[in-house]
């Protein structure tokens, strides 16, 4: 068989990821498509607005054969480390043939090029982003500084707006990190690569068909009207946020962890150093800002800084609520993914998993075994499931150790 990997989130799920999953099939003319999809909270640093059960049966409504989780130790990071675990699951599986992203640009040659200086450093790029960050640029900013400077020094590519773009676009981070993290595996799987449709990744407007999932989930925090995004997705989708619209249900989630994020600074509030994330005084900012603030939003904008962008003490917070400091997650999130957790598959998804079975390096599980080691990647994911709980009453405090993986019938 010839099976694809996708790395999603589906939060929630909209018009550009149909486009992305029926044009993967065109481009590759594969046999099936698995989905490594993020859980019940996201590289964002935010809880799904949908839970990880809901998201799952709408993906295999809409083309997906296959879903397996990305565990919360790799979908609450950096587009580094969320990059890594994603692709070392589909890696180790042992059956796929490509790996299709959706970003911006799809010059694949220029996105190699990126990777390769990226995994492995050499020491005139390492050097001048090591004065880049000694200065108080931020990583991310100073990385791409010094990436331009390298590329234009070197490479002879001097245009300066193009990289700019390539290196600072959401997506394009993601399709970089990925295709370093083959190389780093040394995995024979093949690139693809479609364009990615409509807005921007990070814009707020519902303009066309192929709003962004950020606008789409600011609507949903804000918006006075659910018909507004109908167009913007597939018909089971918005069936689904009309219901939980028209029941009043929460799309603030992150809002409901303040209270908590509250608790643990009075209660144990140094262990935030224990993040590996956490250094150069970040935590001070993080304390003064949980005190003064009522909204995680508000925590996030007090809290950020030149060095520390909005992403990273979202992710931060997030990991602080789900209890990451008793772990030892720097350690953990560099080796890749141990196993493969299945939320949901149809007939062909069934083949696929029959193929797995043979070829997969790692366990594959379709419900989470009864005891499992308290310092683990398994351990988190339970924590993240009853972490999640406390936030969204639609999801049962135990429910990984009772629930099977959803099964559609074509």
């Amino acid at each position: 068989m010839n099976i694809i990997g996708i790395v999603a989130e589906y939060n929630p799920f909209h018009n550009g990821h149909l486009y992305h999953i029926q044009n993967t099939k065109k481009l590759t003319n594969c046999d099936g498509i698995i989905a490594v999809m993020s859980g019940n909270f996201v590289q964002r640093g935010l809880p799904s607005i949908i839970d990880k059960w809901n998201r799952t049966k709408i993906c295999l409504l809409n083309g997906i054969d296959l879903v397996i989780e990305l565990p919360v130790l790799y979908s609450v990071s950096s587009a580094e480390f969320f990059s890594y675990g994603a692709v070392s699951l589909l890696n180790s599986l042992g059956v796929v043939n490509g790996i299709c992203f959706g970003n911006e640009s799809t010059d694949i040659k220029l996105l190699e090029l990126i990777s390769n200086i990226l995994l492995y450093e050499p020491a005139e790029f390492k050097n001048q982003l090591k004065c880049e960050i000694n200065s108080g640029t931020a990583y991310a900013k100073a990385r791409n500084i010094s990436l331009i400077k390298f590329l234009s020094e070197n490479y002879n590519i001097n245009q300066k707006d193009k990289l700019e773009y390539v290196i600072s676009s959401s997506n394009n981070i993601l399709a970089i990190e990925y295709i370093k993290s083959l190389k780093k595996l040394k995995s024979n799987i093949n690139i693809f690569s479609i364009k990615r449709q409509g807005e921007n990744y990070n814009s707020l407007s519902i303009k066309s068909k192929f709003s962004s999932a950020s606008a789409i989930r600011n609507f949903l925090k804000t918006g006075d009207s659910i018909y507004k995004i109908k167009t913007t997705m597939p018909k089971n989708t918005y069936n689904l946020l009309k219901k939980l619209y028209e029941s009043n249900y929460n799309f603030s989630l992150e809002n409901l962890m303040v209270p908590y994020l509250k608790y643990k600074y009075i209660s144990n509030k140094n262990s935030i150093l224990n993040l590996p994330d956490v250094s150069e005084g970040i935590e001070n900012r993080i304390f003064k800002s949980i005190e003064n603030n009522d909204s995680y939003d508000g925590i996030i904008k007090s809290s950020k800084t030149k060095r520390y962008a909005y992403s990273r003490i979202s992710r931060i917070l997030c990991q602080f609520f789900l209890g990451f400091e008793n772990f030892n997650t720097e350690k953990l999130r560099k080796n890749p993914c141990p196993y493969a957790r299945v939320l949901g598959f149809n007939s062909t998804g069934r083949k696929i998993l029959k193929e797995i079975a043979k070829k997969s390096s790692i366990p594959v599980y379709t419900r989470f075994p009864k005891n499992v080691p308290s310092e683990d990647t398994f351990a988190l994911d339970i924590l993240s499931t009853r972490a999640y709980s406390l936030l969204n009453n639609f999801t049962d405090f135990n429910l990984d150790y009772k629930r099977s993986p959803i099964v559609l019938k074509n």
